[in-house]
C-alpha cells in the first residue's frame, strides 16, 4: 500500500435533483453511503460540514464524462458543484472520473434486487460510493490520488 495516504475522504455524486455522499474509513478499505442531500442552495454547505464531521482528508466529486472521455451536460454542473465546495472548505477538492459508477449503481441494486423506482433514494449515495472505491484503488494502484485538483483561491485576510 505504498503511497497511499492514509485519511478518510468524501465521494460525491452530483446530480441535478439530489447529491449522493458516501466515505471510506481512514485507511481506504472500503467506501460506504452517507446520506443523499436535496439538490438545493445548501447542498454545497451540507457537503462540506459532512466532510468536516468525518475530518475528510479530502473531498472527491465524480466528474461525468462521456465514454469518450468528452465533457456532457452533466460535466459543467459538477465542475461548478466541486468549485462551490472548494471555495467553502478548506479540505483540497478533486474531480474525479466517474463514467459507469451510476450505471454500475444502477447494476448493483438490481443484482440486490431492488426495482429502480425502490431504489431512486439512494442511487446516488451508491454510485459516490462506487467513484469513491475506484478513486481509492486507483491511488492505491498508482501511489497518485485519483483525479483533478481543483484549484482554491487564496482567500484575502480579513
Amino acid at each position: 500500500m505504498s503511497g497511499f495516504r492514509r485519511g478518510t475522504r468524501i465521494g460525491v455524486d452530483v446530480g441535478r435533483a439530489r447529491v449522493g455522499v458516501a466515505r471510506c474509513d481512514p485507511d481506504g478499505l472500503l467506501a460506504t453511503p452517507v446520506e443523499t442531500v436535496p439538490r438545493d442552495e445548501a447542498a454545497i454547505h451540507r457537503v462540506t460540514v459532512i466532510a468536516d464531521e468525518f475530518e475528510a482528508l479530502e473531498i472527491l466529486v465524480g466528474l461525468p464524462l462521456n465514454m469518450r472521455g468528452e465533457d456532457t451536460a452533466s460535466t459543467t454542473d459538477a465542475r461548478e458543484f466541486a468549485a462551490g465546495i472548494a471555495a467553502e472548505s478548506a479540505r483540497p477538492v478533486r474531480l474525479v472520473d466517474e463514467r459507469l459508477s451510476t450505471v454500475s449503481a444502477h447494476a448493483a441494486l438490481r443484482d440486490s434486487g431492488r426495482s429502480q423506482r425502490s431504489s431512486r433514494s439512494i442511487v446516488d449515495q451508491v454510485a459516490a460510493v462506487v467513484l469513491l472505491q475506484q478513486a481509492i484503488d486507483v491511488e492505491k494502484n498508482t501511489g497518485r490520488p485519483a483525479g483533478h485538483p481543483i484549484r482554491q483561491e487564496p482567500t484575502p485576510d480579513a
